[in-house]
């Protein structure tokens, strides 16, 4: 404990450069635009901040990202306070109490709650993260091959029960993803496949042009479709923020551990993410808290819980990516991309190999909530009035940063077209209510799935039965089977139901 200690000192050291100081800064400020925009997605607005941090030292990059990543999540409680507009499907159960305390002319005081929540959700997350990593990454220094074939396959099978619509919409996601990451030349042997004779084709498909084509291109496309129909919205008169007493947190502490420990767990299941944690924290406050009869109403609990936990996901979201190199969400996974533009390969090495890199981004979340939250507190005004530029100039923005992004990593104007491809199928994707998530993360963590596959049939001279025989990664197949069966029988389940009562 004192040597974890003495590094996250040494981490704080470090994040308080001038220059991680300044990418901080903007990460948070970007953050909070993000997650304000209805127009914009915190996913969307990590990924499109991607391509420019392709010439910054990979620490300096990876505190943008992430301060990006865990201001988004507070942004959005602002418009769904004050103008019932959830910047981010995360601010949904928040809006349900945040804009009817709004309503009651206490729209400062909701303000406030909502401030203490992400201070106090993320603060804890982040001192739980700390303790946690490295134990994880030890224990994970155990895994050969098998095993991280195992932890691929459970990330990739997290994401498909987790994806929007039916388990085989994210299935087919899932398998155009990985069809996607196929292309060009194999790791393994060296042979090309699926290049049609094309030069660029042999060095593959770049996952930043599928992912900035797949959030950011589509989105504008459906945007488009809608003929930008939404209008500037005017400000409201009260945007200040009224913090609560001692006396009044004091009598929310079990709640907030609660939706705090909640959210972190949550964040650590790969593909699961702020959202789903917002969620679960109030519907859990709905069934057991002290409110439960007036949640909905315009009480404390019903912003305090989803915040709190959607901000402590945060923290359980970047354990699995740091220890493990396995996104935990999709801004994770982009974070993910963001290593590994770098050459950096997150996991276990990583934490042994590079403690100064891991804990100064450690340090930098500390850092990064508090400072998100001054900036909240006193940027508010400034921050809303954004809400008045018209949808078609954010979206050709949106556009212009897509474009840049393609070009940003190989110079090739053949990437601009795929870019464009791939937004088109994104917002197909979209139309017919399947997920993008699974596509994405197919594309980034296949050929780590791949290559962890084809090392472990040659390591084990092509024994298929070594994933099952091994302790850890049969275990970890069978956690992979569970989450794939439990979608179907929780469908099953209400159909036997229904047929004795028709």
């Amino acid at each position: 404990m004192l040597d974890t200690l003495s590094q996250l000192g040494a981490g704080f050291i470090a994040c308080l450069s001038p220059v991680h100081m300044l990418m901080l800064f903007v990460g948070l400020l970007v953050g909070l635009l993000v997650g304000i925009l209805p127009g914009l997605t915190l996913v969307m607005g990590v990924v499109l901040f991607l391509p420019f941090t392709y010439q910054m030292e990979v620490t300096s990059a990876i505190i943008l990202l992430t301060a990006m990543y865990v201001s988004g999540t507070y942004g959005g409680a602002f418009t769904s306070i004050l103008f019932r507009i959830p910047g981010e499907p995360i601010h949904v159960p928040l809006l349900w109490d945040g804009y009817a305390m709004a309503k009651k002319g206490q729209p400062a005081k909701a303000l406030g709650w909502t401030l203490v929540a992400a201070l106090i959700g993320g603060l804890v997350s982040a001192a739980i993260m700390v303790v946690l990593t490295k134990p994880v990454a030890q224990f994970a220094l155990r895994f050969s091959s098998p095993e991280y074939f195992a932890i691929v396959l459970l990330g990739l099978a997290s994401v498909i029960s987790l994806g929007k619509g039916s388990l085989s919409s994210a299935l087919i996601s899932l398998s155009v993803g990985l069809l996607v990451a196929s292309v060009g030349t194999d790791a393994i042997y060296g042979s090309y496949r699926f290049t049609f004779e094309s030069p660029i084709l042999a060095d593959g498909i770049e996952f930043l042009v599928v992912m900035v084509g797949a959030y950011g291109v589509a989105e504008v496309l459906a945007r488009l479709e809608l003929g930008f129909t939404s209008a500037p919205l005017q400000g409201v008169s009260d945007t200040r923020t009224q913090l609560p007493s001692l006396k009044e947190i004091s009598g929310l502490k079990g709640m907030l551990l609660r939706s705090t420990l909640l959210g972190h767990v949550v964040g650590i299941i790969p593909g699961a993410g702020a959202t789903i944690a917002s969620f679960v924290s109030y519907g859990v406050e709905s069934q057991f808290g002290r409110q439960r009869g007036r949640m909905g109403s315009g009480v404390p609990e019903g912003i305090v819980a989803p915040q709190c936990a959607a901000t402590a996901s945060v923290g359980g979201a970047l354990i699995p990516l740091l220890a493990l190199g396995i996104p935990g969400s999709g801004a994770t996974a982009a974070i993910l991309g963001a290593f590994m533009l770098h050459g950096v390969q997150p996991g276990p090495q990583v934490m042994m190999t590079s403690p100064a890199m891991v804990y100064t981004i450690f340090a930098s979340l500390f850092v990064g909530i508090v400072f998100m939250c001054v900036l909240g507190y006193f940027a508010i005004r400034p921050l809303v009035k954004i809400m008045d530029f018209p949808e078609a100039v954010v979206s050709s923005f949106v556009m212009v940063f897509c474009f840049i992004g393609a070009l940003s990593i190989r110079s090739n104007v053949t990437d601009l077209w795929l870019m464009l491809g791939f937004g088109v199928v994104g917002y197909l994707f979209e139309r017919m209510r399947f997920p993008i998530a699974p596509m994405v993360l197919g594309v980034i963590l296949g050929p780590l799935a791949e290559e962890a596959f084809m090392n472990s049939m040659i390591s084990f001279q092509n024994d298929w039965t070594v994933f099952f025989t091994r302790p850890i990664s049969g275990s970890v197949l069978v956690l992979v089977a569970l989450t794939l069966l439990l979608p179907v029988i929780g469908t099953l389940i209400p159909r036997r139901r229904a047929a004795p009562a028709e």
